[in-house]
């Protein structure tokens, strides 16, 4: 992206799974921030993929309770009280937040879904779908793994349905999702949401609104004190040589 000569834009990375809560509250106090501080034209985010169980089947096989129990080795109602107060963050956040009665399935055709929208929409279509995916999620209980979901989903964020078909009908941008996931596996990303600001620093976690304003101002000081440089740098790496453009 090339910027007018004076703007300072940031881009923010974020790697997350439609399936997890904190990514949803992460982002949402992200976007919260970014009203707040009054630079909603000013900042980019590019969404990554992560998915939080590869191996996920595409039916739903338990409760949500009954797999946080599990996996956290907690009785179902430990696992009930736990799920509430992360709830009652979606709340505080603005959220209809509804993680008790999820319905846990894999999100590897979701995060397709994505990159179909990156590589053919607007930005406004990318934020929208990402919106509505998390949405159908914790708000509606509904089956990410289910195709007519996703062609609902898709729909609402106004996507042509012949292309969503399309994609779902084959293994299109499954190389892009992976690529993303190994990504994060060298970076050595265990847990999501994972925020990279302008390539210079990580935020690994979501934090409070008041600490991603933080995080976005710490982010534009820095891009201001090298906003001026307009010179490719060249580094080498175990993959090569590269020239960088600074825009």
């Amino acid at each position: 992206m090339i910027q007018k000569k004076g703007k300072i834009m940031t881009t923010i990375t974020i790697w997350s799974d439609f399936a997890c809560p904190y990514c949803y509250i992460g982002e949402t106090r992200l976007e919260q921030a970014i009203e707040q501080l009054d630079i909603k034209d000013d900042v980019k985010i590019d969404y990554r993929a992560f998915e939080l169980d590869p191996t996920a089947p595409r039916e739903v096989t338990t409760t949500t309770p009954e797999r946080f129990a599990m996996k956290y080795r907690l009785t179902v109602p430990q696992a009930e009280k736990q799920i509430e107060e992360i709830s009652a963050l979606g709340r505080e956040a603005g959220l209809d937040f509804r993680y008790a009665t999820t319905q846990y399935s894999n999100t590897f055709d979701a995060h397709r879904l994505m990159k179909l929208a990156e590589a053919e929409y607007d930005y406004a279509t990318v934020q929208k779908l990402n919106h509505l995916l998390f949405d159908a999620y914790f708000t509606k209980n509904l089956v990410l793994a289910d195709r007519k979901v996703l062609e609902t989903v898709a729909a609402e964020a106004g996507m042509d349905a012949a292309k969503v078909t399309e994609v779902l009908d084959s293994d299109r941008y499954a190389d892009e999702v992976r690529f993303d996931e190994r990504e994060a596996q060298m970076r050595g990303v265990r847990g999501v949401p994972y925020m990279v600001f302008d390539g210079t620093f990580a935020v690994p976690g979501a934090m409070t609104v008041e600490g991603m304003k933080m995080a976005l101002e710490k982010a534009r000081k820095l891009k201001a004190a090298t906003s001026d440089v307009n010179e490719p740098t060249h580094t080498c790496g175990p993959d090569g040589c590269q020239i960088n453009w600074n825009r």
